[in-house]
C-alpha cells in the first residue's frame, strides 16, 4: 500500500486502530481520563487508588505497551521510516498525554500530608522512566514529550516541598488540649514519627528535591555534613518535641509531666535508632536525647519522692537524750506523714505507664535505691521507740520489704480498686 501511494490512508487507519487499542489498555490498567476539576472532587480513598494504579500503569505503558507498539510499527512500516515514526507518534501520544495530564492534575492540586507518599511515588516512577519514554519518540514529538514530562516533574517536586513545609506547620499548629491518662505516648508522636520514617524511605529523591531549601523550612541543625533530608527530618522532629513539651504542661503533676516527656522522647529515639533515620540524624543526636531522657527520670524522682524522703530525715526530731514522749509524738507524725505520702504515690503511680520495659525497670530500681535505704535506716533506728505501744501497726504500716515489693507495681498502668 505504501508503494501504491496509499501511505497517508494507511497511517491514518493504523494510527486510529492502535490508538484506540492503547487507550483501551490504559482503561484496563485503571487510568481514566479525568479533568483537573474531577481530580479535585475525588475522595482521598478513591484518589489514592488511582494514584497507585497510575504508578503501575506508567511502567507497564512505557516498558511494555509502547515498547511493543514501537516494535510492531517497525515491522509493518519498515519500508518507510517517516511513516513508521508518524504512525507510532499518532498511535501513542494520546495514551502518553492522558498519563501526563493526570500527573499534572495531581501536581497542581490541593496539597495534604496524606498525599505526599503517593506523589513521591509518582515522581520516582516518572523520573526513572522518562529516559525510556523519550527514547521511544524522535524529533518534535520527543522534544514535546520531554518538555511536558519535565514540567510535570518540576511541579510534582514543588508539591513535595510544599507538602513537607505544610506538614511542619501542621505539627507546630496542632492545638489539641487532651492529656493522656498515665502519661503515655501521644498520638501526635506516633503519627509524626511513622510519617518521618516513611520519608526516610525516599531519601534518594528527597535529598534531590530538598537540596537548597533548608531556609524555606528553617535551618534545623548545626551539622554541616547532614544531608538535605536529614536537615528536614531534624526540623520535623524538633517541632514535634517542642509540641510535646507544650503538651506536658497539660498535666498538673510535675512528676507525671516528666513521665510523659520520658515516654514520648523514648519513642522518638527508638524509632530513629531502629531505622534508616539513625544514619540521617547521627549517633550524636541520639546520645543527646538519651541524656535528656535521664534528666526527665531525675526530674521525676525529685518531684515525686522529695516529700516522702523528707519524712525520713532526722531534721526536726527531738534529741534522743530529751523527752521520750516528745520523740515518740514526733515519730508518730513522721510515720503518719510517710504513710500518707507513700500511699498517695502508690495509688496514683501504679496507674501511670512507662511504656518501655527496660526504662520502666530502670526507674523502679532508681526508686528502690533512693527510698529503701532511707526507709530501712529510719525504721531500724526508731522502731524501738514505738514498738509495744498502742496502735504500733498504725504508724509503722510497712516493713522495708513491703515497700520493696510494692515498688514493682509502679508504672504498670494498673487501675486499682477504690
Amino acid at each position: 500500500m505504501l508503494r501504491a501511494g496509499y501511505g497517508p490512508e494507511l497511517c491514518q487507519v493504523y494510527s486510529e486502530v492502535r490508538r484506540d487499542t492503547l487507550m483501551e489498555c490504559l482503561a484496563v490498567l485503571g487510568v481514566d481520563k479525568m479533568s483537573l476539576e474531577e481530580v479535585q472532587r475525588v475522595e482521598w480513598g478513591v484518589l489514592d487508588g488511582k494514584m497507585k494504579k497510575w504508578i503501575q500503569a506508567l511502567r507497564v505503558v512505557v516498558q511494555g505497551l509502547l515498547a511493543e507498539e514501537r516494535r510492531i510499527c517497525g515491522q509493518i512500516l519498515a519500508a518507510d521510516a517517516d511513516a513508521e515514526e508518524e504512525c507510532f507518534t499518532e498511535a501513542a501520544k494520546g495514551c502518553v498525554l492522558q498519563l501526563l495530564n493526570f500527573g499534572d492534575a495531581i501536581a497542581i492540586g490541593k496539597r495534604s500530608s496524606e498525599k505526599l507518599f503517593r506523589i513521591l511515588g509518582m515522581y520516582e516512577a516518572l523520573a526513572e522512566l522518562l529516559p525510556e519514554l523519550e527514547a521511544l519518540f524522535s524529533g518534535d514529538a520527543r522534544d514535546f514529550i520531554k518538555e511536558e514530562a519535565e514540567g510535570i516533574l518540576v511541579r510534582l517536586g514543588d508539591a513535595v516541598r510544599g507538602t513537607v513545609a505544610e506538614f511542619a506547620n501542621a505539627i507546630r499548629g496542632e492545638t489539641s488540649r487532651r492529656s493522656l491518662p498515665g502519661g503515655e505516648i501521644h498520638p501526635l508522636t506516633r503519627y509524626v514519627m511513622n510519617y518521618v520514617r516513611l520519608l526516610a524511605d525516599y531519601s534518594r529523591w528527597l535529598n534531590h528535591l530538598l537540596d537548597g531549601c533548608e531556609t524555606e523550612l528553617e535551618n534545623g541543625g548545626d551539622n554541616a555534613d547532614m544531608t538535605p533530608l536529614g536537615h528536614c527530618l531534624l526540623i520535623l522532629i524538633t517541632h514535634l518535641l517542642d509540641k510535646i513539651e507544650d503538651k506536658a504542661k497539660l498535666y498538673d503533676d510535675e512528676a507525671l509531666q516528666n513521665i510523659f516527656l520520658m515516654n514520648n522522647l523514648w519513642y522518638v529515639v527508638q524509632k530513629i535508632k531502629d531505622s534508616e533515620l539513625k544514619s540521617l540524624l547521627g549517633d550524636n543526636w541520639i546520645r543527646k536525647r538519651r541524656g535528656q531522657i535521664r534528666r526527665y527520670s531525675t526530674g521525676y524522682l525529685r518531684s515525686s519522692w522529695t516529700r516522702v524522703l523528707a519524712c525520713l530525715r532526722d531534721d526536726g526530731l527531738p534529741q534522743t537524750t530529751g523527752s521520750s514522749s516528745a520523740l515518740k509524738a514526733a515519730l508518730k507524725e513522721r510515720f503518719k506523714s510517710f504513710n500518707l505520702a507513700y500511699e498517695e504515690l502508690y495509688r496514683t503511680q501504679t496507674a501511670w505507664k512507662v511504656v518501655d520495659p527496660q526504662l520502666r525497670e530502670e526507674l523502679k530500681i532508681s526508686i528502690s535505691e533512693k527510698v529503701l535505704p532511707a526507709y530501712r535506716s529510719f525504721v531500724g533506728r526508731f522502731r524501738g521507740q514505738l514498738e509495744g505501744g498502742r496502735n504500733f501497726a498504725k504508724y509503722i504500716k510497712y516493713n522495708p520489704e513491703d515497700v520493696e515489693n510494692q515498688v514493682s507495681d509502679f508504672f504498670e498502668g494498673k487501675k486499682l480498686n477504690a
